[in-house]
């Protein structure tokens, strides 16, 4: 008897994992197609995976903040989130957490706003991956400390000192522990807001507003 099966019969071999590969595809491109700032973070901050309306919060295309630090682009202004998120971790929580975040989009201007953290895996056993939406709100009414130096992020601050002492891209990402291109992303975001043209302006500029230390060698900000 012939037992082979007959078309219409059942799936072919092979043809679940097809159809899983398929209905992921379009359920990425149907992320693309939500106007939410969306991305998908490993636990440790490596980004995987991005809409298009977060990208673009940074004039970029998902694929170039794809393996970024998702911490080189947002300012977390919660100090206690990273704490709450390890804990829900270690507990096998798979709760939201909120974390207010600022960031500095393609037009230059701060932007305040409310990140969503998800922790999301297919077992409770496994490490999560964090589920990232964006919610743009109004600036905090604060009173701004005094100075220059409230323009710039302790990040921002070490790049400067290292580019015044003359180190290449390369060196100062190794430095940071953050990729070239979140190196030149810095910068680049810090000449538009400081409208100077070149690296050497920048770090003229950080001296003449008080971000880097004069008479100090290495470079350093005021309090060291």
């Amino acid at each position: 008897m012939d037992v082979r099966p007959t078309e219409g019969c059942g799936p072919a071999p092979g043809s679940r994992q097809d159809a899983a590969v398929i209905w992921r595809n379009r359920a990425l491109r149907l992320l693309d197609h939500v106007p939410l700032p969306i991305a998908v973070v490993e636990f440790g901050g490596r980004t995987l995976i991005v809409n298009r309306a977060m990208a673009a919060e940074f004039g970029l295309l998902p694929g170039q903040l794809r393996n970024r630090k998702i911490l080189e682009f947002f300012t977390l202004r919660d100090s206690d989130t990273l704490q709450a998120l390890a804990e829900a971790v270690r507990m096998h929580r798979r709760s939201q957490y909120p974390a207010r975040v600022s960031w500095t989009p393609v037009d230059g201007r701060e932007r305040h706003g409310e990140m969503t953290v998800d922790l999301v895996s297919d077992t409770p056993e496994q490490t999560p991956n964090l589920l990232l939406s964006l919610r743009t709100v109004e600036a905090p009414r604060e009173v701004p400390e005094p100075g220059p130096r409230t323009e710039v992020s302790p990040v921002e601050v070490r790049i400067l000192a290292a580019a015044a002492r003359g180190a290449t891209t390369a060196q100062i990402a190794r430095e940071i522990g953050i990729t070239p291109d979140g190196v030149n992303y810095h910068l680049a975001r810090l000449s538009r807001r400081w409208r100077v043209p070149n690296r050497t302006a920048l770090v003229a500029r950080a001296y003449a507003t008080g971000v880097l230390a004069a008479g100090s060698w290495p470079p350093a900000p005021p309090n060291g």
